[in-house]
């Protein structure tokens, strides 16, 4: 258990050591640390009472958390969170709020355009910034080498598969695109092998047909490379490699940009590594 004097003051460190920490947590632990990543402000305001209601769990195991990270009790954890806060900078989305608040000459469509652009511009910056490159690395190793790449990711990640089956095909690289059309994912997927890898994308609340299917490549012996959100994703576990993309969001919608871009950057250094084969 760390010290308190060496538990984090800061939430990107505290985040980094969940994130570390989170395989190992006992199962209410873990409930708890899930709860805190998704919902910061809500663990920022929110009462021992309130916040283990939402959480699932007794208050007593908000004590345990906290314990368990090197702090006192859950109020020392609680400040990091608030911190959080006072330290932040306003958002785009509150600074767009403001614009409509105050009035200034702006089209509803120009004001959309804005937060989006923002959006998608404040997701490519954060996941540039914290992407691994050795996982990224070693993701472009197995779908390198696999026979065949089955692109797994339905509801709001079909776009980036579809996109990279095109790229693939353009490429040379042979893939399977798993659409689920008429139900049939798992037909699509059944002669996957030890010889083939599956790409599955899924973010919260995540496809439980992208999670079935990543879960059924695994049982078959493919080599499993997920994008997803956070290593409490169901389809983090069964992977080989998995990599963690958090996109901003604008009014609710979140953007794309992100997850595209490390797409793109996957299916291009999959075909430069089979060139230099």
């Amino acid at each position: 258990m760390p010290s308190q004097d060496s538990a984090p003051r800061e939430f990107a460190a505290l985040r980094a050591l969940i994130l570390n920490r989170a395989r190992n947590l006992p199962r209410r632990l873990t409930q708890v640390a899930s709860y805190a990543l998704d919902n910061p402000n809500e663990i920022a305001f929110g009462t021992a009472a309130s916040v283990a209601q939402h959480a699932g769990v007794q208050p007593s195991t908000l004590v345990r958390f906290s314990q368990a990270l090197g702090y006192q009790g859950f109020s020392d954890l609680q400040d990091v969170f608030r911190s959080r806060l006072r330290e932040r900078v306003p958002s785009y989305d509150e600074r767009l709020a403001q614009l409509r608040e105050h009035g200034l000459n702006a089209s509803k469509a120009r004001a959309l355009l804005d937060g989006f652009a923002e959006a998608a511009s404040r997701s490519v910056a954060d996941f540039q910034a914290k992407a691994d490159p050795a996982a990224i690395e070693r993701a472009v190793d197995i779908l390198a080498g696999a026979q065949t790449i089955y692109l797994a990711g339905l509801r709001r990640s079909f776009p980036i598969t579809s996109y990279m089956a095109y790229a693939m095909g353009k490429l040379g690289i042979r893939s399977i695109l798993v659409d689920g059309i008429a139900g049939l994912g798992a037909e699509q997927t059944s002669f996957i092998s030890g010889a083939d890898a599956m790409l599955s994308i899924s973010f919260t609340p995540y496809a439980s047909e992208t999670v079935t299917l990543t879960n059924a490549a695994k049982v078959r012996g493919a080599r499993i490379v997920s994008i997803t959100d956070s290593v409490f994703s169901p389809i983090a576990p069964p992977a080989d490699v998995w990599l963690e993309v958090v996109e901003a969001n604008f009014e609710g919608f979140r953007s794309m940009a992100a997850t595209l871009a490390l797409a793109m950057t996957l299916t291009v250094a999959v075909a430069g590594r089979r060139g230099e084969k």
